[in-house]
Parts: C-alpha cells; sequence; structure tokens
C-alpha cells in the first residue's frame, strides 16, 4: 500500500531513533542473497496459484477475507490483475460487492474484516487493469469506503469519545473493536484515499492509543498504567481482552503481532517520533526483537506476525534494529533465513500451532508471501539516494 506523504519525515527520523547505518560498508545490501529470495517466493507463489479452487476463492467460498489477502498477496509479489489466477479471483470478489456497499460473502459475520481486505486487493490490482476494470474497482471501493465509516465504532453507535471502544473497528459479529481489525481498516481507507485528517482517521488515532500499555493523556483506561511496558494487546472496550493473557495486577499483556501493528497504525495516523507513544513502542521492541515466535505468544499466530513485524519495520524504512542489549541486526536476512527454513516442500507454511487457522496452508502461505515483499534485498541507506 502507498505510505502516506505526510509520514515521510516521521519515518526517517524514527528510523534514526531505533537504528544507524554507521559502520556499514558503501557497497553493502541489506536483506538475502537475491536469488534465494526469488526461488523461495516463487514456490510460494506457485503453491497458491495451485490452490485456488475454480471459482477463483481459497479454502471456501465464505473464506472471502482469505482470497482477498491471497489476491493481494500475488498481486504484491509482481502478478498482474489480467494473470488468470488473479483475474479470477478479483472476479470472485467483484461478485461479493452488496447492495450496503460492503464487499463481503452474504452468510458472513465478517464484514468489516472482508470488505478492508477486499479494497486492499482492488486497489493493488487497480495498478495493472485496464483503464475499464479500473473504473469498476473504483466504484466498488467508493461504495465501500463508505461502508466501513458506517462501521466504525463511534456516535453512531452510542458511544461518547471517553468510551475505551470509540474509534475502533471489529469484525463485524463481536460487540466489540479490536486492534487487529482496526488496523485493516485503516489501511483499507487509506487506500481508497481517506487522509490522516479525516474524522474516521483522528478517531482510529483515539482507539489505537487506548491498546497500548502507556498511561498518558491519550490513555487514561483502566489498564493504560498496569504494565506501562509501551507494547500494545488486543482491545481495551468491553472490558479489554489481551491473547497474551492477564499479568497478576489485572493488566492486559502486551505482545509482538498487536505491538507492530499499533506502532504502525500510529505512523500511518500521523504521530511523531518525539511523542511518548512512539518512544515506548520503540523501546519495547527493542526489547522483544525475536525472528523465532511471537513475543507473549510464542507460536501461535506466528505467521500473522511475521507478516506485521516486516511490514512495519519496512514501514519505518528500516535496514538495522538495534535490540536492547545492543546488538543490530538485519531483520530482513534474519527473518528470510527463517522463513525459508520453515518453507515446505510444496512451497507452503502451515502453523504447527492452529490457532486464528493458521493450521491451514492457504492462509499462512499468504500471509509469508505478504511478509517476503518486505524481505527482498536492497542497497544499504549508505548507498541509497
Amino acid at each position: 500500500m502507498t505510505r502516506p506523504a505526510s509520514t515521510h519525515t516521521a519515518i526517517l527520523l524514527i528510523a534514526t531513533l531505533l537504528t544507524t547505518a554507521s559502520g556499514v560498508a558503501a557497497d553493502k545490501t541489506v536483506g538475502p542473497e537475491k536469488a534465494r529470495w526469488e526461488q523461495v517466493r516463487n514456490r510460494a507463489i506457485n503453491f497458491l496459484k495451485s490452490a485456488q479452487d475454480d471459482d477463483g476463492s481459497w479454502t471456501s467460498p465464505q473464506a472471502a477475507g482469505l482470497t482477498a489477502l491471497a489476491t493481494t498477496a500475488l498481486l504484491e509479489s509482481g502478478l498482474k490483475a489480467d494473470d488468470p489466477v488473479v483475474s479470477r479471483s478479483l472476479s470472485f470478489l467483484e461478485s461479493l460487492s452488496q447492495k450496503d456497499g460492503g464487499i463481503y460473502h452474504p452468510k458472513t459475520l465478517h464484514r468489516n474484516y472482508e470488505t478492508s481486505i477486499a479494497m486492499l486487493a482492488l486497489h493493488a490490482a487497480s495498478r495493472s487493469a485496464t483503464p475499464a476494470a479500473r473504473k469498476r474497482y473504483a466504484s466498488h471501493v467508493a461504495k465501500a469506503r463508505k461502508f466501513l465509516k458506517n462501521l466504525q465504532w463511534d456516535k453512531g453507535e452510542g458511544l461518547e469519545t471517553t468510551d475505551p471502544g470509540f474509534g475502533g473497528a471489529g469484525y463485524g459479529k463481536h460487540k466489540r473493536p479490536d486492534l487487529s481489525n482496526t488496523q485493516f481498516f485503516q489501511e483499507a481507507l487509506l487506500s481508497a484515499g481517506v487522509t490522516k485528517d479525516d474524522p474516521a482517521m483522528k478517531n482510529v488515532l483515539l482507539f489505537v492509543s487506548r491498546c497500548q500499555n502507556l498511561e498518558s493523556e491519550h490513555n487514561t483506561t483502566p489498564f493504560a498504567g498496569k504494565i506501562g511496558d509501551g507494547g500494545f494487546y488486543y482491545t481495551p472496550a468491553a472490558g479489554g481482552t489481551s491473547q497474551a493473557g492477564l499479568a497478576a495486577n489485572g493488566g492486559l499483556r502486551s505482545y509482538g503481532s498487536m505491538t507492530y501493528a499499533g506502532l504502525k497504525s500510529m505512523i500511518y495516523a500521523g504521530v511523531q517520533p518525539s511523542d511518548p507513544r512512539i518512544k515506548a513502542a520503540r523501546t519495547w521492541i527493542q526489547a522483544n526483537y525475536t525472528v523465532r515466535l511471537n513475543p507473549g505468544l510464542g507460536q501461535q499466530g506466528l505467521y500473522y506476525y511475521y507478516h506485521t513485524f516486516a511490514k512495519s519495520l519496512s514501514v519505518l524504512d528500516l535496514d538495522l534494529v538495534k535490540d536492547s542489549a545492543g546488538v543490530r541486526h538485519d531483520w530482513r536476512s534474519e527473518l528470510f533465513d527463517q522463513l525459508a527454513k520453515l518453507q515446505r516442500p510444496n512451497g507452503s507454511w502451515v502453523n504447527r500451532a492452529p490457532r486464528w487457522y493458521e493450521g491451514d496452508p492457504n492462509l499462512s502461505t499468504t500471509y509469508i508471501l505478504l511478509a517476503l515483499k518486505y524481505c527482498q534485498p536492497r542497497p544499504s541507506k549508505a548507498t541509497r539516494p
């Protein structure tokens, strides 16, 4: 997805805070060796292409979110909108366009989730589509943008701005919003041209700030100061939930995938690097850097973690991450090596901890293909203009 131009300065400053390229040779390339990266990525692409069903979906026609993610992953991996596999999936997604403007399966309980990711897929497809297809996709996206705004938890749902759930977005079935769905909601609106100054985006920032273990003027929820490590958790709404569980004092434990998602969402919302929220999140990342597990959850949600980890560090424009011990890590190379080791002979990935459907090779492979985009080798900052 195109990064908002207004965040460029903030991203560069955050990169300076988190790491430095000093001492790196002028001809240094960060990331994996290109031929290996291409080999692993191509095997993943071929697996996903072979796993598509005849109707253009993956796994099940009702798994519209997975199909939209897979479509986006293939497009972001260099396939064009007229590729036969991509074309079938785009037609399938268009067939899910509903009268209310959403793009979801009629029997779903995940209207926001499916619509958000379908918008990302159509946005990615528009770059290589014919003029007629681009016009059609734009029409779908415009209607979906209005639909999503109506789903956001705000005064329309009877909430005051002080409510912990205000500004967030959920799956569409739960009676509360969460950070995972809110990040997809935010990215979908950004891809549809909504700016950070839009009320919907400002409200997203209110919610995201309340998902952080940091007490401040932006977060006065009952959980804000109980842990205070600067990481993020699933939701402060409806009594609060962390997939990593509760601390002894009742605090909501931070964990990896949500911390990267929360930091990325703040950058997209225009939060500056000098802000205490960014500094605290940076400190958590330095203390919990790893490519072996999802910090706080172990192997659960690992492939989702790999995706948010890679995308967030890419958004921050980092070559290296310095951990709390002062060790600098070429995160692209380290993540790639881990992914290559976990890839199965048929090109897919499967999480042996199958929570959140990561036992489905189509979903896990989709997450990794998205992550691989951000792992690709490139010149270090010392040689980039």
